[in-house]
């Protein structure tokens, strides 16, 4: 491939500009400043992600002239991407009232899903089934809910990036299983640019990734999910196995807090990942305990169920019922 070299220039250059950002962050003193509800002690520089953002959408006109990704493609990653990731840049300079965050997150969503082409049929035990505008409708819910998780999810130094990399690495490894070589770039390219991000992120945290990061690749991994499914529709199952960690443990602690009656956008520590950080007195063990559930549990079922060994419904529900037992085990949703 003439673009070997790509993903390492992505590292550096995600790694140079993160740099950049955090000695902006100083100067204009935008700092995240602990409280009753953080999980960090210390005033923390924030917009890292910023940098992830630039460093992967620059690549995308270039993978396009090369014939490395398509032009619809290249439009639904930068239209939803970039225009999460400056939405979410807002909310970190200027609060942002979650209505209109939210409407803008379903524009997005549906922005994305157009260049996509819409849904394919999805195979449910071994049965390919059609489900229309519900699952259009279904697909735009599902992006939204997905970067949102992700938001919900980037509460302790490293977690959110090792959870990016791990999964995009994991989705590149069933593209190769299945005989999509082509289709490796993309997750890699973003794996590159997290990893250059992670550099600066990994505990203890030198900069935070704020709202720009995190929306932006809740949002890139949801459209990766779709676009495997175009192609294989046990492939969009992989994907969704591979982010049980982070599904299982936003969903687990929202469905909680909605039944107490608390205000779901409002700042907490009931994630499990949250009451395990402070159980074992360690972000690091924490967020490296989450790369290693995605490449030694998740992957190995996501790649069984990618090659068509194991059907997609019996397999989400292998991988997923013991990461629901552990966020119940770890108390997700629970007041602290």
């Amino acid at each position: 491939m003439s673009l070997w070299w790509l993903p390492l220039l992505c590292l550096l250059a995600s790694w140079v500009l993160t740099g950049l950002v955090r000695r902006y962050a100083l100067a204009r003193s935008l700092f995240d400043i602990p409280n009753a509800r953080s999980s960090h002690t210390l005033p923390t520089p924030r917009g890292g992600g910023v940098a992830i953002v630039v460093t992967f959408l620059v690549t995308l006109p270039l993978l396009a002239a090369e014939g490395l990704a398509s032009w619809p493609l290249v439009w639904a990653l930068s239209g939803a991407g970039g225009a999460v990731a400056l939405l979410g840049f807002l909310d970190d300079h200027a609060h942002v009232s979650p209505r209109w965050r939210l409407a803008g997150h379903f524009l997005c969503a549906t922005w994305a899903l157009f260049w996509l082409g819409g849904v394919p049929a999805l195979n449910l035990f071994g049965i390919d089934v059609q489900l229309g505008w519900f699952g259009q409708a279904l697909a735009v819910i599902a992006l939204v809910w997905l970067l949102n998780l992700y938001n919900f999810m980037d509460g302790i130094d490293g977690i959110a990036s090792i959870e990016a990399i791990t999964v995009c690495l994991g989705g590149a490894l069933l593209y190769h299983c299945v005989g999509q070589p082509d289709l490796i770039i993309l997750p890699a390219l973003l794996a590159a640019s997290v990893s250059g991000f992670l550099l600066w992120n990994f505990p203890p945290a030198k900069i935070f990734m704020g709202d720009a990061g995190s929306g932006f690749l809740g949002i890139v991994l949801g459209v990766f999910s779709l676009q495997a499914a175009w192609v294989s529709p046990p492939l969009l199952w992989g994907w969704i196995i591979l982010l049980g960690v982070f599904v299982t443990d936003a969903t687990f602690t929202l469905a909680g807090r909605l039944l107490r009656g608390d205000r779901v956008f409002e700042a907490h520590r009931s994630h499990a990942y949250q009451h395990a950080s402070r159980r074992y007195g360690s972000h690091r063990q924490v967020s490296l305990a989450v790369g290693l559930i995605n490449l030694f549990w998740l992957l190995p079922i996501a790649m069984v169920v990618a090659l068509g060994y194991l059907d997609a419904v019996l397999g989400l529900a292998v991988a997923y019922i013991p990461l629901l037992l552990l966020a119940k085990g770890f108390r997700a949703g629970a007041v602290e």
